[in-house]
């Protein structure tokens, strides 16, 4: 414990201190052309630069997402939350110490303004995810009690930041949360014991414990708990989808990670489990395709679940039934969002790898826009035009 103090003070003081592969056969330009003439969606993310870490906005302008504006941040960043009014949240990796509210500057400019940090108290850490209540009011966050290990989910005062609450997340290792339609939320808890001093070292494997919980946003209370039955497939990652006849029921995708030993049943694991409000199922590849036991991020885009494997380099796909769609190459594809499409009624894949970005409406039409000079980290949110 004192170890890591010691670590984020040290962090604190030094505060702002491959080729992409030619157009694949499924490209398809017609996107970029369609988008030519759209205002340029812009994206919120997180990424490494030369001069280190920062969390910035990526504007498509074709054939290419640059940055148009980005501020340090003292450690690497995890994920992003678009808040109303333009404001933009970030939190550290696990096992983190700060959350930032900024704002992206008017257009010329290339540095964000910071408007608000708060920092995790000595015993507790954040893991790397933060949400917005309904109505803006409230904040939830992932974190641990480094003492004890214990998940946690912090409720924040979104005007200030400051902590008022926190609840218990039945579980270890707690990572990305949602809202339900019907105000109640689910908790990812990935289920991995790690050490305190180091916050990433897994020990005990033989102890993880995976879940899937819902909790009553009024005061906490565990509503659910969903496992699957392979003890070693951490949930991490979620976001909604809904079947395609109308009025549908909503899905819920989980991108899982891999902790088997064995390493034959790790890299043939599966990456998507789906909830669908009563039980929890994973969903195999197709034929042929071998994910590497890792899913990344996850978003609900096109009218299918979309899951980054950057192990894999390439974005896995599926319906919402768990039916397998494909699977698109991309360089460490990680980062996956969904936008408005131009000219469309549904919504536009938007998966981020090491050199280039893969864009891909429901239509089926591609573009690959480059991305240079960053190394993008795990997520990234859509920003309304």
């Amino acid at each position: 414990m004192r170890k890591l103090d010691a670590l984020t003070k040290l962090q604190r003081r030094q505060w702002l201190a491959l080729a992409a592969a030619g157009a694949s056969t499924w490209l398809k330009p017609a996107l970029a052309a369609a988008t030519a003439t759209a205002p340029p969606q812009q994206l919120a993310a997180a990424w490494e630069a030369a001069q280190g870490y920062q969390v910035g906005v990526l504007a498509y302008h074709g054939t290419a997402l640059q940055v148009s504006a980005a501020l340090d941040v003292p450690t690497r960043a995890h994920g992003v939350w678009a808040e109303r009014g333009g404001s933009l949240l970030a939190v550290a990796r696990r096992p983190g110490d700060w959350l930032l509210r900024w704002r992206p500057v008017s257009e010329g400019e290339s540095q964000g303004k910071a408007i608000a940090w708060a920092w995790a108290e000595p015993d507790r850490a954040f893991n790397g995810h933060v949400i917005a209540s309904a109505d803006g009011k409230t904040l939830y966050t992932t974190e641990t009690n480094l003492e004890t290990g214990e998940g946690l989910v912090g409720v924040r005062d979104a005007a200030t930041l400051e902590k008022s609450g926190e609840w218990p997340s039945h579980g270890m290792d707690p990572h990305e949360l949602l809202l339900d339609d019907d105000g109640s939320l689910v908790v990812a808890n990935g289920g991995i014991p790690a050490l305190p001093e180091t916050g990433r070292l897994k020990i005990h494997m033989e102890r993880m414990d995976a879940s899937l919980v819902r909790l009553d946003t009024r005061s906490g209370a565990l509503l659910g708990q969903w496992r699957l039955a392979d003890k070693r497939l951490s949930l991490r990652h979620l976001a909604w989808g809904r079947a395609p006849a109308a009025g549908g029921p909503r899905v819920l995708g989980i991108a899982l990670q891999a902790e088997h030993e064995d390493s034959a049943a790790k890299t043939g694991a599966p990456v998507l489990a789906l909830f669908d409000g009563r039980k929890l199922r994973t969903c195999d590849a197709g034929a042929g395709h071998v994910l590497a036991g890792y899913g990344g991020d996850i978003a609900w885009a096109a009218g299918a679940f979309a899951v980054g494997c950057p192990r894999a380099n390439g974005v896995a796909v599926w319906q919402a039934d768990g039916r397998w769609t494909g699977f698109f190459p991309l360089q460490e594809a990680c980062a996956v969002t969904s936008a408005p499409a131009a000219g469309r009624a549904d919504t536009t894949l938007w998966a981020g790898g090491r050199f280039a970005a893969l864009v891909r409406d429901g239509a089926g039409r591609t573009a690959s826009p480059t991305l240079a000079n960053v190394r993008l980290d795990n997520h990234w949110a859509p920003l309304a035009g």
